[in-house]
């Protein structure tokens, strides 16, 4: 081997290795592991396509609520976030850096914030007692006679969830998108203009979208994968497993409730393949739409 690519492999080896190790022997366990009937104490029992087939036919909760919950969620705190990142990042590089800076540090905080410790915040808002932000300003307008229990209702909670997730989805995606909007190169703009380009709204679709795609493929996958891994902020909020009525219940609570609380860990193997593939097509789906052009 040449002392170049010797270098190469040197140095791509714990990337590798980490990878391997973390990702695809996990990945690989569960899917395995989705066959069988496994209760975490006996050798695996292969059982086929029986646990799939429990998931989408015999489990209600699945079908009726989980799903829904998880698509709902999805649907709303995805793309909601990820205009919400584009926008404000867009908002940034317009100002001074300096500025600039401490504003991104603002918007960027609660992301680096534990799920617990933004619950703890939230409940004090919205706690169901006199002494909640919320209930407290409502009963002293008069809006209503007694607290509400907006954690433990059904009605609000998801509402709460997603506003909750929204506030907190600044993270790494949106910082990609505004290094990528600090190094669009200005003379694409100054050509543009000149070939007739009229207003900041076609500035932004034909120059600055396409400039940054690939930065805004990078806050898709990663919106994507933190939608569909949510789970813990119902639970925090409402201090309950599973949430009222199930209203805030997700696939991911829902494979902790087969894995850790059921021991049936097969059925929550093939919970986990089936969350897998679902942000697999959904990253495919943004893939397609932010394809570049050969």
């Amino acid at each position: 081997m040449e002392r170049k690519n010797r270098t190469t492999v040197i140095f791509l080896a714990p990337y590798v290795l980490l990878f391997v190790t973390f990702i695809v022997i996990p990945v690989l366990l569960a899917f395995l592991l989705s066959f069988t009937y496994f209760n975490g104490i006996q050798f695996p029992e292969f059982n086929g396509i029986d646990n799939y087939i429990y998931i989408i036919t015999e489990d209600d909760i699945f079908m009726k609520t989980i799903l829904p919950n998880t698509l709902l969620f999805s649907f709303v705190v995805g793309p909601g976030g990820y205009a919400l990142s584009f926008m404000l990042a867009w908002a940034l590089s317009q100002i001074t850096p300096k500025m600039r800076t401490l504003l991104a540090l603002i918007i960027y905080s609660p992301s680096m914030t534990a799920g617990v410790a933004i619950a703890v915040v939230w409940r004090i808002i919205f706690s169901g007692d006199e002494q909640g932000l919320i209930n407290s300003f409502l009963l002293r307008i008069s809006f209503l006679n007694e607290p509400m229990q907006f954690l433990q209702n059904p009605d609000y909670l998801m509402p709460i969830m997603i506003l909750v997730t929204l506030w907190s989805s600044m993270g790494v995606g949106f910082l990609a998108i505004l290094a990528g909007l600090l190094n669009v190169n200005k003379e694409l703009y100054e050509a543009a203009y000149i070939d007739g380009l009229r207003n900041r709204f076609q500035e932004i679709f034909y120059i600055t979208i396409p400039a940054i795609k690939k930065q805004m493929m990078f806050s898709a996958v990663m919106s994507i994968v933190g939608t569909f891994s949510a789970g813990a902020i119902g639970v925090a909020l409402s201090g309950a497993n599973p949430t009222p009525q199930n209203s805030g219940q997700m696939i991911i609570n829902h494979i902790e409730d087969y894995g850790i609380l059921r021991s049936e860990m097969g059925v929550a193997a093939a919970l986990s393949v089936l969350l897998l593939l679902l942000i697999l097509g959904f990253s495919k789906f943004f893939q397609k739409i932010l394809k570049e052009d050969d």
